[in-house]
C-alpha cells in the first residue's frame, strides 16, 4: 500500500465485505467501481457455500448477504446501494454520466440488471475461472440474452462515442454488467446469434481486458489454489 492509499484508508475507512471471487457476481460490482476510481479500501472475504456463511456475513451486514461496504458513517449493503453511495461521495469519479439523459439511461439499465434476468442468473451462474458448456437455451433465456445484447448495442450507439464502455467512460452501469461479460465467456455465448452486430462482443472484451478485472481474476485463482492446498492438507494421510 502506498502512502497515498494509506491516507485514503484513514480518510474513508472503507472495508468491502465480499464473497468468493470466482463465484460472487454481486461482490464484483462495487469492487470494480472502487478499483476503477482509485478509491482505497480494505477487503473482508467471506467464503460462500459454507454452513456458517450467513453467520459470518451477519457479523458485517444486517442483510446476511454480500457485498457490504463498511464506512465511518455506517454499513451500506446491496451492490446498487453501494454504487449510489460511491457516486454521491466521490463525484470526481463521475460514476454516473454527467449528461442528464445519459445518466437517466444509465440508472435505468443498471436497475434492470439489478432486478431482472433471473433465468440467466440461474442457468448461467457466475463461475469466473470455468469454461463450461452452455445450458439448453429456452425461449426465456434467449429473450434475456437478446435483451442484454440490445442494451449493450443501443447504449453504445447512443452514448458510447467517447470510449469503449456503455457511456464512453467507465460508469456504474459497466460495473453492473461486468459479471455478465464473464458469464458469456464462461458459457461460450456467441452474441451474434442473439442480434449483436459485434458491438456487444467488443464491449464485453473491453470489460474483461480491464486491469482491475485481471486483478480480480488473479485473486480468484489464488483463492482456488489456497483452498485446494487446504483440502489436500486436511485429507487423511
Amino acid at each position: 500500500m502506498t502512502m497515498a492509499e494509506a491516507r485514503g484508508m484513514t480518510a474513508f475507512g472503507y472495508t468491502l465485505v465480499i464473497g468468493d471471487k470466482n463465484l460472487s457476481s454481486w461482490s464484483l460490482r462495487p469492487w470494480l467501481a472502487l478499483k476503477q476510481c482509485g478509491i482505497p479500501f480494505a477487503e473482508a472475504r467471506i467464503r460462500l457455500r459454507q454452513p456458517d456463511k450467513k453467520t459470518e456475513i451477519l457479523r458485517h451486514s444486517p442483510s446476511g448477504k454480500v457485498p457490504a461496504l463498511k464506512t465511518k458513517w455506517g454499513v451500506i449493503w446491496d451492490s446498487i446501494a453501494i454504487l449510489e453511495f460511491l457516486a454521491e461521495r466521490h463525484p470526481e469519479c463521475a460514476l454516473w454520466p454527467r449528461e442528464e439523459e445519459a445518466r437517466a439511461v444509465a440508472r435505468s439499465i443498471s436497475a434492470e440488471m439489478h432486478a431482472g434476468f433471473a433465468t440467466l442468473r440461474h442457468e448461467m451462474p457466475m463461475d469466473l475461472l470455468g469454461r463450461l458448456p452452455s445450458p439448453p437455451v429456452d425461449a426465456v433465456l434467449e429473450s434475456e440474452i437478446r435483451r442484454i445484447a440490445a442494451i449493450w448495442t443501443d447504449t453504445r450507439a447512443r452514448f458510447g462515442k467517447g470510449g469503449p464502455f456503455l457511456f464512453g467512460a467507465f460508469s456504474n452501469a459497466d460495473a453492473m454488467y461486468a459479471p455478465v461479460a464473464t458469464r458469456f465467456r464462461t458459457y461460450g455465448v456467441d452474441l451474434a446469434r442473439y442480434g449483436d452486430d459485434g458491438t456487444g462482443a467488443a464491449y464485453a472484451a473491453a470489460l474483461l481486458a480491464l486491469p482491475a478485472m485481471e486483478e480480480w481474476t488473479e485473486g480468484a485463482v489464488e483463492e482456488t489454489r489456497s483452498r485446494l492446498r487446504q483440502t489436500e492438507d486436511e485429507a487423511p494421510k
